[in-house]
């Protein structure tokens, strides 16, 4: 971040020179920090409403060190996302406000307190074995000011668990459906409720889902209207999406 062109916009707003408008603008283009290994992107919160998100997968501890005291810098907080221990306890020991989530493998730094967004995302999850993708989906929607439910292990093998429980449903503003296996759970939610459902498919699963893909097939080709679907253990992309549907909520 460039503090003295800031500071000379504001100082022109200030005095009459440019409007508050045109001062977001400019700050919108502001380049980029250039760390050698990573280019730090210290504005997207201006343009996207939230700071760049680490992830962490093929990076090294220090290099996650690195890109998360800028993005802490300018009183961002941070996301973190597949981070191993090792990581974690480097950010920590730079930031001992640092978090790790074991199941989600993410690390979050607080550094903002803001009120939630009105609407409930409530995140769903076919069997036990998704529980981590599922997690990592809630510690991103939390971290992004949403009120956050869950209600884990009520797939269709057992139907009867997620009927049991089909007032929860009704409350929420969007819906985080997380299945490996054949995927159905989420076909079914989309014909419960008149709400938004991210379908997340996981690689959990005998041979035949092949990693992941029969679930993502199966939820890409739901008969339910109102589904849409992230990639193969995508939480973080789940709950982007369904933080970016629930602010706008009035």
């Amino acid at each position: 971040m460039d503090i003295d062109v800031i500071e000379q916009l504001l100082e022109n707003y200030k005095i009459g020179k440019v409007p508050m408008h045109d001062v977001l603008e400019k700050i919108r283009e502001l380049p980029y920090k250039d760390i050698g290994f990573a280019k730090v992107d210290s504005h997207r919160k201006i343009r996207c409403g939230f700071p760049e998100v680490i992830f962490c997968l093929g990076k090294t501890p220090e290099q996650v060190v690195k890109i998360a005291g800028h993005i802490v810098a300018g009183e961002n907080d941070m996301l973190a996302t597949r981070a191993t221990r090792e990581m974690y306890e480097a950010v920590s020991r730079e930031f001992p406000e640092a978090v790790y989530h074991e199941q989600a493998r993410t690390i979050t730094i607080r550094k903002t307190r803001r009120k939630p967004h009105k609407g409930l995302i409530l995140i769903i999850t076919a069997g036990t074995s998704d529980i981590p993708v599922a997690e990592e989906a809630r510690v991103t929607a939390e971290i992004m000011g949403n009120t956050v439910r869950v209600l884990y292990d009520v797939g269709v093998a057992g139907i009867h668990r997620l009927m049991k429980n089909h007032s929860e449903l009704l409350k929420a503003n969007v819906i985080i459906v997380v299945a490996g296996m054949e995927g159905a759970l989420a076909s079914v939610v989309g014909g419960l409720v008149d709400c938004p459902v991210i379908g997340v498919p996981t690689s959990i699963g005998y041979g035949a889902s092949f990693s992941g893909i029969t679930p993502l097939l199966s939820m890409l080709n739901s008969c339910a209207s109102g589904v849409s679907v992230v990639n193969i253990d995508n939480g973080f992309g789940a709950a982007y999406a369904a933080s970016l549907i629930n602010r706008t909520k009035k």
